[in-house]
């Protein structure tokens, strides 16, 4: 029972943690992204700090290279002359430096290796860096078009869109009857109203037919029924 408990709440976790690592994955790539650049400039300077120290060996090379030179040219004069206890004494420290020369040597061969090795190591390294901030430039672009269609799945499904809601809106607007029209309306009922009173009163006065029902007419109605 522990190791089922132990396994489910190891999946919870690690589920957690995607999920975390999804939301935040745009704040994730970026930080990513200062990191590596942070770790560019620290190979840089160690770059620095290399070619500084093949430089200073170069220059010592030269130095005893110049001195083994000078010291080989008075130790055969020496010779020349005889003095032998000159001649050794300069064929001594000639070999010395010779032996300090071949050490700085192999010192300046094994700089330029690293040299070399870490120089590629930085273009390899920025080259990467470049394509990861033109791929974050895509995420934010991929996450905001996420998050509009988010949106917008979300408010169809509660309901009516936006564009739905504006639309039944224009419908209704356009629905509503036009002030305009509903005063002509009026004003042609007024019209027959008052056309309809002036043939009224011709009637009564006994010009055409009557067109509605007197108190007169209902008396003589009575009195032929009696």
């Amino acid at each position: 029972m522990f190791s089922t408990l132990k396994t489910l709440i190891t999946g919870a976790n690690a589920r957690a943690e995607e999920q975390l690592r999804d939301k935040y994955s745009i704040e994730l790539i970026d930080q990513k992204i200062r990191e590596a650049e942070g770790n560019q400039r620290a190979a840089k300077m160690t770059l620095a700090s290399l070619i500084q120290r093949q430089r200073s060996e170069g220059r010592q090379v030269a130095t005893l290279e110049g001195r083994i030179a000078d010291l080989t040219g008075r130790a055969t004069e020496a010779l020349a002359a005889q003095r032998m206890d000159l001649a050794q004494s300069a064929a001594t420290a000639i070999a010395e430096m010779e032996n300090e020369l071949t050490l700085r040597h192999e010192t300046v061969v094994r700089l330029e290796a690293r040299v070399l090795q870490l120089r590629q190591s930085l273009e390899t390294a920025q080259r990467r860096i470049t394509d990861l901030k033109q791929g974050a430039i895509m995420a934010r672009a991929t996450r905001r078009e996420q998050d509009i269609q988010r949106r917008l799945n979300q408010s169809q499904s509660l309901g009516q869109s936006p564009m739905e809601e504006a639309e039944g809106l224009i419908d209704r607007v356009l629905a509503q009857d036009d002030p305009f029209e509903t005063g002509q309306i009026l004003r042609e009922i007024d019209n027959s109203l008052r056309n309809s009173d002036v043939a009224q009163d011709l009637a009564d006065a006994g010009f055409g037919t009557q067109r509605r029902s007197t108190a007169a007419d209902v008396l003589t109605r009575l009195r032929q029924q009696t």
